[in-house]
């Protein structure tokens, strides 16, 4: 009973700040462009780097959870690539909302709220290796013959190289920089939770049965592949709970923003995006029993 008291705990206020996004956005129907591109040009980059320049990260402190994250996001496209070739659906679509979960405007929060603090610095070095991998090779498998040169010019590329560099080199930022950055980034957590339910409240979805599919098979396929992993790899017990948290969060909606962008069945995305997130409010909480009873 205890345990399930926490994890209610913990879900709540997740459910709060998005449903208060959510009838913002219905009541106001907000323009949120400067919002966003503030989010990913300035704050969740200075997230990143902030927490990569920290003198308590060690890049590779973190290569066993980051090789687990990969095993997940690879495990799930191959997965996700069957089932779309049996069931008739669009790969191109449907894949990159299998794989590439919602690691920002929840995984971090969720991190903060379940494991403390402490364990933010593991959360944003599976942030960065999802990130890093949806903008890239995502962007490819959702349209093979898109240009990349996007990415190579924006803030959040850069700002995990930077972070990286000083990782390796064991170089930290002065106090003051520190701070101003960290103050800035975590910023990115609250913000980045009311934007995801604006984002909701405009979304329209006709294709409920893909989004079924969807919502089900994105946070069952990423727990059957952690599960063993958990076992296997040289994990401490929160960085296993935080595997298994990761593997079962829903579609990011970035997701629906490509398909958008490149004409990739948009219709299959928003469908899996919402179901996905919808029965998050049942797998989360899963993900989180098995993460903190382990």
């Amino acid at each position: 009973m205890e345990l399930v008291l926490r994890i209610i705990t913990i879900i709540t206020p997740v459910l709060v700040i998005s449903a208060a996004g959510y009838a913002w956005g219905r009541l106001r129907r907000p323009d949120m462009t400067w919002l966003n591109r503030l989010s990913t040009d300035l704050l969740f980059p200075l997230l990143i780097f902030g927490a990569m320049a920290a003198r308590d990260f060690h890049i590779l402190d973190y290569l066993p959870l980051i090789g687990g994250g990969i095993a997940v996001m690879i495990g799930s496209g191959v997965i996700a690539w069957g089932v779309a070739r049996l069931l008739g659906y669009n790969p191109h679509a449907f894949v990159p909302a299998m794989v590439f979960t919602n690691v920002a405007n929840m995984g971090l929060p969720l991190t903060l709220f379940a494991f403390g603090a402490q364990m933010l610095p593991a959360a944003v070095a599976l942030f960065m290796i999802f990130s890093l991998v949806h903008f890239t090779i995502g962007i490819r498998i959702c349209a093979p013959h898109a240009s990349l040169h996007g990415i190579l010019k924006g803030p959040m590329l850069w700002a995990m190289l930077g972070g990286l560099a000083m990782s390796l080199l064991g170089w930290t930022l002065p106090d003051w920089l520190a701070t101003s950055t960290r103050m800035l980034g975590e910023t990115a957590i609250p913000l980045g939770l009311f934007t995801l339910g604006v984002g909701f409240s405009g979304f329209r979805v006709q294709r409920w049965s893909i989004g079924v599919v969807g919502a089900v098979l994105c946070p069952l396929s990423g727990l059957l592949i952690a599960w063993p992993l958990t076992s296997v790899l040289p994990l401490t017990e929160p960085m296993r709970g935080l595997l298994l948290l990761y593997s079962a969060l829903p579609p990011a909606v970035m997701n629906y923003i490509f398909a958008e962008q490149y004409q990739q069945d948009p219709g299959l995305v928003s469908a899996i995006v919402v179901g996905g997130n919808v029965a998050s409010i049942v797998f989360v909480p899963f993900a989180l029993y098995l993460a903190l009873s382990a």
